[in-house]
């Protein structure tokens, strides 16, 4: 899901149900979460978040002071959510300084820019390379996602 479709889908998810809850989530059947731009996969990984957190199976502000591997540990036992997911979880929402996503796509595609890479590196490749930017990869990440976005930019107002 693109950056765009992303904030359209949450946009109108707020419009719906004002600032997203579980329990706001959950009172949402399957055609009202299609209109907001849930595909059918994100409906079902959604709902077993929501039911998480109003179970108890995870509590968002406890985990805030949990290590990141024990953030990783729960989160990931919920279907849909992987690794990439609690990365930029720990990234942009706990503003862990050291989290990286190293197989965002975006993040890979920066750096093969800025390197001059002759192709884009595999994510083992690239964590590799952010080892050097240790224990503040997330500032590298936010740079490189910040010129990720300026060059789609630039392509665009080229394009136009």
């Amino acid at each position: 899901m693109s950056l765009a479709s992303a904030k359209t889908a949450f946009d109108r998810l707020s419009a719906v149900i004002g600032l997203p809850t579980p329990r706001g989530f959950l009172t949402l059947d399957d055609a009202q979460l299609k209109a907001v731009g849930f595909s059918r996969q994100k409906t079902r990984y959604g709902r077993e978040l929501a039911r998480a957190a109003l179970d108890g199976d995870v509590d968002l502000e406890r985990l805030a002071s949990e290590t990141d591997d024990v953030v990783r540990a729960v989160l990931t036992k919920i279907p849909g959510i992987g690794n990439w997911t609690v990365d930029v979880y720990l990234l942009l929402a706990l503003q862990r300084p050291d989290a990286f996503a190293a197989s965002d796509l975006a993040l890979l595609t920066a750096v093969q820019r800025i390197k001059n890479l002759d192709r884009r590196p595999t994510p083992a490749e690239f964590a590799t390379m952010a080892e050097d930017w240790r224990p503040y990869r997330a500032g590298a990440a936010r740079l490189l996602w910040h010129s990720y976005l300026s060059e789609r930019a630039e392509k665009k107002i080229r394009e136009n």
